[in-house]
């Protein structure tokens, strides 16, 4: 390695923007295997699918169909 470095002509990343950001979210299991094994199909990473699933929700607008009897009747249905 050098002792001094000359960044006078560095040019910035232009995917900085795009970096990234770590998030913690709690999922239920169903919908992990879900992804896990979609992914397993498309050899990608779960976790790249998920994302890549949401940036699609996100561009087109898509919003989540839901109503508070369908969220009732899932979870009494959990053992």
């Amino acid at each position: 390695m050098r002792k001094n470095y000359d960044f006078s002509t560095a040019v910035r990343n232009p995917y900085a923007r795009r970096l990234k950001r770590q998030l913690t979210i709690r999922l239920d299991e169903e919908t992990i295997d879900y992804f896990q094994g979609l992914s397993r199909e498309m050899s990608l990473p779960y976790q790249t699918l998920m994302n890549m699933y949401l940036r699609d929700c996100a561009e087109t607008r898509r919003r989540p169909h839901w109503s508070a009897a369908s969220a009732t009747k899932r979870a009494n249905s959990r053992p």
